[in-house]
């Protein structure tokens, strides 16, 4: 596997465990802010993304045939993606301060969206239809 592939899906395993220890002390707490957004965010931005992420690095240019079109582009979205995913993790508990947290969660989630654009763009560059089987003609 890359290396890109490799710490997409290890940064999914990690998320996902820290999403389940949310999970547990909310369980004790209750959904209580800021854990529930994190939590949630946790899951699904860190959990299933970046395995979807990782997982599509490795199949979709097999799939298609081709390398990916930009490893580089793969390392700068999963950068975009860890930061995006950890300042909206700030954001939420910047937020229940009153210290402009909203600011700061707007701001990461567009670092997050854009890693989310970098990824279909990479991929959209990479995946090409394979060539038509050249079938010998029929005899009849």
């Amino acid at each position: 596997m890359s290396k890109v592939t490799v710490w997409f899906i290890k940064c999914a395993m990690i998320y996902f465990v820290i999403a389940m220890l949310i999970g547990i002390y909310m369980t004790v707490a209750g959904p209580v802010y800021p854990f529930r957004p994190i939590h949630t965010h946790f899951n699904l931005l860190g959990w299933m993304s970046m395995m979807i992420y990782g997982v599509g690095y490795h199949i979709l240019p097999r799939f298609s045939g081709t390398p990916l079109w930009s490893d580089r582009l793969a390392m700068v979205q999963l950068w975009t993606a860890n930061i995006g995913l950890v300042g909206m993790a700030l954001g939420w508990i910047i937020a229940g301060t009153g210290n402009g947290g909203m600011m700061v969660l707007h701001l990461f989630s567009i670092v997050e969206g854009l890693s989310v654009v970098l990824f279909v763009l990479n991929m959209f560059m990479t995946i090409k239809p394979a060539p038509a089987l050249r079938r010998p003609p029929v005899k009849t």
